[in-house]
């Protein structure tokens, strides 16, 4: 029953996502239109019962490593140079809760390497201080992982970018179905250099990604020695090469 129940959770949840993707024609023709008992499309700039979560002009709230992030022109600023690599990856910590079930919604700019949003994650400070453990929703500068959900330092690829997949106790996921076309119709909603917004959808044991209004990942995990079922929210800077990565208009609504 666990399978079944979380299936059909996924559907529902994901459903107007699913409406706006294929592309809703004008009303009353046919099964193409937005008739009796369709599902809206997703709003992008829909804020209701979302409270923001980063003011638009400090790091109250935040807590990072001042030598890589700042606050510039209404954004969140991680950046590293030549002379200030990162030695480990590291993380801007949200401090004002440990969440279970919610909706987040953020707008990012990347121009290099690799990036992602940390949820119900912990603290590893075994390792740095700054680093987490946990579900990613990922972001790179070249779009290969973007969109995807990834888990830091424990499973790694949980969903790649198109595929809604289930993890049962103690395996690997496996895919039980494609999203919305490839991964190269996904790809293709990305914006490179611009701002793109994700929204992710933790619900129980489904987590929903989406990204400028397209789903682009749902896992069902039911692997229960693994999975969370709450914890922090952190945005991540990648070691690699010098990079900027940017984040502004963080909504965070609790369900």
């Amino acid at each position: 029953m666990r399978i079944v129940n979380s299936l059909l959770i996924a559907i529902a949840l994901t459903l107007g996502c699913v409406w706006m993707a294929r592309g809703a024609g004008p009303a009353g023709q046919g099964r193409g239109g937005r008739g009796a008992g369709q599902p809206d499309p997703l709003v992008l700039d829909d804020q209701a019962g979302f409270e923001p979560i980063f003011d638009g002009k400090s790091m109250k709230g935040w807590d990072g490593d001042p030598a890589f992030w700042r606050v510039e022109n209404g954004a969140l600023v991680g950046q590293t140079t030549p002379e200030r690599p990162l030695k480990v990856n590291t993380f801007l910590i949200w401090r004002g809760a440990q969440p279970t079930d919610f909706e987040l919604k953020a707008q990012y700019r990347i121009d290099a390497t690799n990036s992602g949003i940390q949820y119900r994650s912990v603290e590893v400070a075994d390792i740095a201080k700054w680093a987490m453990k946990g579900y990613q929703a990922d972001i790179d500068f070249q779009n290969t992982y973007t969109g995807q959900l990834y888990e830091e330092r424990n499973r790694g690829f949980l969903a790649l970018r198109g595929q809604f997949t289930w993890i049962e106790e103690g395996k690997k996921p496996r895919v039980l179905g494609a999203l919305q076309g490839s991964d190269d119709d996904l790809k293709g909603v990305i914006k490179a250099n611009d701002w793109n917004q994700f929204h992710i959808i933790a619900r129980g044991n489904v987590l929903i990604h989406v990204l400028n209004g397209r789903v682009t990942s749902i896992v069902i995990d039911d692997d229960q020695k693994n999975r969370a079922m709450g914890g922090l929210i952190g945005l991540q800077m990648h070691v690699g090469q010098p990079m900027k990565v940017e984040f502004q208009n963080i909504w965070l609504k609790k369900l």
